[in-house]
């Protein structure tokens, strides 16, 4: 792991290069179960931080794995960040003591979006995304489906997801879900026209475009669908 952390502020913060910079490196590792570039810019005086404020950090990293996410490039920026500042110089952890918006942008290649697939975070959210889409025949609501190896295609606006799973007298089925993908809203994505093809005897079900409320702590100001890329922008509350 290729690790890097600068200061900013005036002719430099003790603080920042004894005390801020290796509690911040403790807790991105702790954060990450791996990362191979991470780079860490704090902004601020000592008197600016001494208050228990940090002005600004901005963190980016390249191949780093979070909950099993495998996140091929992302970059985060924070202002005006309170800290247990006393409680760090002692030794302790790095905590937040407020909810803060963090900007960032996502890139996501296609082959670590589909290694993130198997991440009980991306799968579990995949069985509750897909089971109000299949048939009756297919799903039943009131038993967990598995779906191994399930693949995404990245295409310009859509994306193409195929699948498989088992019937309830226990034949293999295999499905293909086809959809453009776009912002409804900032916190919202929309799903346009998409389109569900069930096993090799292309039985088609075309489908009303919805849309998936992403919460009130993510805000989304741009979404791209490039060939075997998703990229996105946008804002995120952290909180303590």
């Amino acid at each position: 792991m290729t690790t890097g952390f600068n200061s900013h502020g005036g002719k430099g913060s003790r603080i920042v290069s004894a005390v801020l910079s290796p509690a911040v490196q403790l807790l991105l590792r702790s954060q990450v179960s791996q990362v191979k570039e991470l780079s860490v810019e704090i902004s601020g005086s000592d008197r600016q931080i001494l208050s228990g404020v940090i002005p600004k950090v901005a963190i980016a990293a390249k191949g780093a794995v979070y909950q099993g996410l495998h996140l091929t490039n992302i970059s985060l920026s924070g202002t005006g960040i309170r800290i247990n500042l006393g409680q760090v110089i002692k030794g302790k952890p790095l905590q937040l003591l407020e909810p803060i918006p963090v900007i960032g942008v996502l890139k996501l290649k296609e082959a670590d979006f589909n290694i993130s697939l198997s991440a009980p975070l991306l799968s579990n959210a995949l069985h509750d995304f897909l089971l109000p889409l299949l048939p009756i025949e297919i799903a039943d609501i009131h038993q967990k489906l598995n779906f191994p190896n399930p693949q995404i295609k990245i295409e310009p606006g859509k994306i193409i997801l195929k699948a498989e799973t088992l019937l309830k007298n226990g034949q293999k089925n295999y499905f293909l879900l086809r959809t453009g993908l776009s912002l409804a809203s900032c916190n919202e994505l929309l799903f346009e026209q998409p389109e569900l093809e069930i096993s090799h005897e292309l039985n088609h079900r075309n489908l009303d475009s919805f849309k998936l409320d992403l919460g009130s702590e993510v805000t989304l100001e741009e979404l791209i669908l490039n060939p075997g890329e998703l990229i996105c922008q946008g804002e995120i509350r952290v909180l303590p």
